[in-house]
């Protein structure tokens, strides 16, 4: 297995050093670089290259939305993780529109991070359980007003319709993970996620939408 690149961009020393700290068991991860502004974030993801870019956007020199766009441009391959002090549901909303591959507060570094790192460098996304609920609590109402009203609800990617006929099947959090490869935290945040996108609130919910699209049989 070839070695993962990360870029890690944080204005705060301590916070490179804890994140330095804690990928010291992974002996096939490197810190390839570090980066203190966002321009300079974006200057040294085209420099390197990373598989996965740490991001905390409320650095100094250019906007949330803007440091993504221009990583974006300059390496496409790089998947972005955010990791920020930053748990409004607004700012949430604004950086989930950017497809970015996962999210993590500061706040829950120490349990979460190590996950969101393996999935970002499997090109997979990764939303922290906080997260998805603060998404579900400031736009469940919205999403479910949205699906009883007949209009398309937010698409799901394959492997979250892969996680909904699991779960569907009666499969638990833990049994979803073993048949997918993942970790259980993750399958769990998986499960939030979908339940957030959906504005659903219970499993009976979440099965009743995989028969009406048909992801399994009634």
């Amino acid at each position: 297995m070839s070695e993962l690149r990360i870029l890690v961009a944080d204005d705060h020393d301590l916070v490179r050093r804890g994140i330095r700290g804690l990928f010291q068991g992974r002996p096939d991860w490197m810190i390839s670089d570090e980066a203190v502004t966002n321009i300079e974030a974006v200057e040294k993801a085209e420099r390197s290259r990373p598989d996965v870019i740490l991001l905390d956007v409320n650095m100094p020199g250019l906007s949330p939305t803007e440091v993504i766009r221009r990583i974006r441009r300059v390496s496409p391959s790089s998947a972005i993780v955010i990791l920020t002090m930053d748990e409004s549901a607004q700012t949430m909303r604004l950086l989930l529109n950017e497809e970015i591959n996962g999210y993590v507060f500061k706040s829950d570094f120490d349990g979460d991070l190590i996950t969101a790192v393996e999935e970002a460098g499997g090109r997979r996304r990764f939303f922290t359980s906080r997260v998805c609920q603060t998404m579900y609590e400031a736009l469940g109402g919205q999403r479910i007003r949205r699906a009883h009203s007949g209009r398309a609800v937010t698409p799901l990617s394959a492997r979250q319709q892969e996680v909904i006929r699991l779960l569907a099947d009666g499969k638990s959090n833990k049994e979803v993970a073993q048949a997918l490869g993942i970790g259980t935290r993750t399958a769990e945040a998986h499960r939030a996620h979908i339940m957030a996108k959906l504005g659903v609130k219970t499993l009976s919910e979440l099965v009743r939408y995989a028969v009406r699209e048909r992801l399994i049989e009634p």
